[in-house]
């Protein structure tokens, strides 16, 4: 079964839906990739890419986007940076992918027990550009320690998501796009042990 050929959702609601389906389908162990990518790659690199929706991403390698969500090659625009920060690059990544190929959607992947966060909270001179990564998530660790006690690595990675998510909503072409109705953003955490995606950490 070639999935890349399945229909593409044009609305926000249909493509969480998506994803929400393929990772149920990742965590019971049903996905339905194929091994075999060799027609949907000619049909994409004839057709262009049109995927439903984007992901900005953990560049964690324990969590891959199209295994998480079982999708195909071409269904899904993916940016990974470290603690998935939104630098300069990413969210003109984001944009394009939002603006120029129409996706509806945009989310926003941390996971738990994410390195970034653990450095940020260890504190240390990690040197310049780990330590960009850093200053990145720094505003979150901050507002994260202000609110109070507990497993502060875990409560930064739930804020690191929210801020992430919020510098996405100052992008003026990205606003738009969710003024306009044309574009959600959703924030959404992964276990590591269980494969599941729980969505609406951004609330």
């Amino acid at each position: 079964m070639v999935r890349e050929n399945l229909f593409r959702p044009t609305d926000s609601f249909s493509a969480l839906q998506l994803l929400r389906e393929g990772n149920r389908r990742y965590v019971t162990g049903r996905s339905l990739n194929p091994s075999d990518y060799s027609q949907a790659r000619l049909e994409l690199a004839a057709k262009g890419q049109y995927p439903f929706a984007v992901i900005l991403g953990c560049s964690d390698s324990r969590v891959p986007p199209e295994i998480v969500f079982d999708v195909g090659i071409g269904q899904i625009f993916v940016v990974r940076t470290a603690g998935n920060v939104a630098d300069a690059i990413a969210v003109g990544s984001v944009e394009y992918a939002a603006e120029h190929l129409h996706a509806p959607l945009i989310v926003v992947l941390g996971h738990k027990k994410c390195g970034a966060i653990a450095a940020a909270v260890s504190g240390g001179d990690h040197g310049p550009n780990i330590g960009a990564i850093i200053r990145e998530i720094q505003p979150s660790l901050e507002k994260t320690r202000n609110k109070g006690e507990g497993d502060i690595a875990c409560r930064c990675e739930d804020e690191n998501i929210r801020h992430t998510v919020s510098k996405l909503h100052d992008s003026q072409i990205i606003s738009q796009l969710v003024s306009d109705k044309k574009l959600t953003i959703v924030g959404a955490k992964y276990d590591l042990e269980t494969g599941e995606v729980s969505f609406g950490i951004d609330t």
